[in-house]
């Protein structure tokens, strides 16, 4: 110590600055009531002693003269020392030759340390006591009245404990103990993270491994849905335009034949109307020639041949007429199974539209699903390298994983909904084979129908 400033503590209302001190030995001398136990204190407070029974108080405010009753309501001690042995220095102090501390007190217990200038923590002051075998914690060089006799009671762990903190020891045993504690508390916590990866995080990693099996097999099961979709559509669109296309070139064909058959019908009428009128010509020509006695039998056998051949004439217009009304009549239904045919590609036209939009959303649900997987992957990756032990990621983890499962659930009930949809269109078409049998066999008699219309013209001609 070379220079000690006393300023408001205990006895000392004014700055009084002592200086002038050995570098070995120094004693402080005086009359009762002079001060000399207020300078040990007024030290002991620099060293940052917190038993107050060392400076013989009950509290900190006692510490400041009159305890602030005479106008002075703070404390404040500073010590200079000698720091010109580098090699016993303390640690980031090797460059000063002097340090000054000072400790301050203010009315109403606020306290604060000024180290070379800078405000300190007291840790740090402590440390510095501590680095030069000053420890303000256990002061075993502090000895007060009646110290040497407790020294000699003392039990040998207590004396060990004197020579390491004279040694300077103590402060690395006291780092170790402390050490050690921070260690266990350490290893404690590892067992508690290797519980919860155990019995909590693990499990969860195998099911969220799981989930995105299954999910993978969910994306391959949607992509063989929509390639089947497509293919459906298209077998669709293909028949139903092929069917068009036939039933289009058939209702020509029956159109032309039914126009052939009018032409042959206008024909027989002008014929037939040209056999009445020789009939009667005939009738008359009969009547005239009564009298005449020369062939009427002649004539009456021309009449009846004539007469047989207009029964044969109606015969085959009646017959005519009944397959022009065939005829007629599968025009109809042609153009009836035509509209049947392009309403039915109408439809199945707006459900290719809705099987489109249907797609474009479930591949806008298989872009969120494959983020969702990103997501699963990087939380699968996170959980792999390291794990955090605040409840909140875990709560952020069970939401994920419910998240998981409310897609995979939704996923399969959109599998399921796509093989009812393919079980239909194939149902749909098993009951249309019938139909286009049925259609064709109609076909068949009208191109019967037709042959015997031409066969009966072919008689008539």
């Amino acid at each position: 110590i070379e220079e000690l400033v006393i300023d408001g503590f205990k006895s000392y209302a004014v700055r009084t600055v002592i200086s002038g001190w050995d570098p070995e030995f120094n004693a402080i001398t005086g009359l009762n009531g002079s001060g000399k136990s207020n300078i040990l204190d007024a030290i002991c407070f620099v060293l940052g002693i917190t038993n107050m029974s060392h400076v013989r108080v009950s509290n900190m405010q006692e510490l400041i003269y009159k305890r602030g009753q005479a106008g002075v309501n703070k404390a404040s001690v500073t010590i200079v020392f000698n720091n010109e042995d580098r090699e016993n220095s303390p640690v980031g102090f090797e460059n000063y030759n002097q340090i000054t501390v000072t400790r301050q007190i203010i009315m109403g217990g606020q306290s604060k340390y000024i180290v070379n200038g800078h405000r300190a923590q007291q840790q740090v002051v402590g440390n510095l006591f501590q680095s030069v075998q000053l420890n303000i914690h256990n002061p075993h060089f502090l000895i007060m009245q009646g110290r040497i006799t407790k020294v000699l009671n003392m039990k040998p762990p207590e004396i060990l404990a004197m020579i390491e903190e004279a040694a300077g020891t103590r402060m690395f045993e006291e780092r170790k103990e402390k050490a050690l504690k921070t260690i266990a508390k350490k290893e404690k916590k590892v067992e508690e993270i290797n519980q919860l990866l155990n019995e909590e995080i693990g499990p969860k990693l195998d099911k969220l491994r799981t989930e995105k099996r299954s999910y993978l097999e969910f994306q391959k099961t949607e992509s063989d849905i929509e390639r089947l979709s497509r293919l459906v559509i298209a077998f669709e669109y293909t028949k139903y335009q092929d069917k068009l296309h036939k039933s289009g070139a058939d209702f020509d064909a029956k159109r032309a034949k039914v126009r052939d058959l009018e032409t042959l019908n206008e024909q027989l009428k002008v014929e037939l109307a040209h056999l009445e009128e020789d009939i009667k010509q005939t009738t008359r020509n009969k009547e005239k020639e009564i009298g005449k006695g020369g062939k009427i039998q002649e004539l009456e056998r021309a009449v009846t041949e004539y007469s047989n051949k207009i029964v044969r004439i109606r015969t085959k217009c009646d017959l005519n007429k009944a397959s022009i009304a065939d005829e007629i009549k599968n025009k109809n239904n042609l153009l009836s199974g035509k509209a049947e045919i392009e309403e039915n590609l109408r439809l199945k036209n707006e459900e290719s539209k809705k099987l489109v939009a249907q797609f474009e959303s479930i591949k806008k649900a298989y872009d969120e699903k494959k983020e969702q997987v990103r997501k699963a992957e990087e939380l699968l990756q996170t959980l792999s390298t390291g794990v955090s032990a605040q409840e909140g990621h875990e709560n952020g983890y069970m939401e994920q994983l419910q998240e998981a499962k409310n897609n995979a659930t939704h996923a399969l009930t959109e599998i399921e909904q796509a093989k009812l949809k393919i079980s239909h269109l194939t149902k749909e078409l098993k009951e249309k084979e019938p139909q286009a049998l049925k259609a064709q066999r109609d076909n068949r008699g009208l191109l019967g129908s037709l042959e015997l219309a031409k066969k009966s013209k072919q008689d008539l001609q």
